[in-house]
């Protein structure tokens, strides 16, 4: 990806993970250009088949494209950026530190990409206190 390009991708994802939400200024990690739809799948390499990811999420996610809902144990489309309203799958808890899945879709997503990892709950934490999350 030439650097136009991720320039464009890190703009319209507002520099946050675009599954996690976590701000990339403060990863001390580049992010990724993650496929949603993974090359290996047939995917492209468009910028609407691309999303901005950190490490964490775009490691769990890997070439994922379904995962199973925790509540009903039925294989389901994991959240795709592009395609999908977050807030019609994710909520926060009272403290701003938990991703809550209100759908099938992300639920399922939580699971699979480890959207409560231990590190970024803390990091929400710090930067919720900061005024900086969400």
């Amino acid at each position: 990806m030439n650097k136009a390009t991720r320039l464009l991708l890190k703009i319209r994802a507002k520099y946050l993970c675009e599954y996690c939400l976590s701000p990339e200024y403060f990863s001390p990690d580049p992010f990724t250009a993650d496929h949603i739809i993974p090359y290996s799948m047939g995917g492209s390499d468009d910028l609407i088949n691309r999303a901005l990811a950190c490490w964490g999420c775009n490691g769990n996610k890997s070439d994922a494209t379904h995962a199973f809902d925790p509540a009903t144990g039925q294989l389901t489309m994991l959240y795709n950026p592009r395609t999908d309203n977050w807030a019609d799958h994710f909520r926060w808890n009272e403290s701003f530190t938990l991703l809550i899945g209100i759908s099938p879709v992300g639920r399922a997503t939580i699971v699979q990409l480890k959207l409560n990892r231990e590190n970024i709950i803390n990091l929400r934490s710090v930067l919720h206190k900061a005024g900086h999350h969400p």
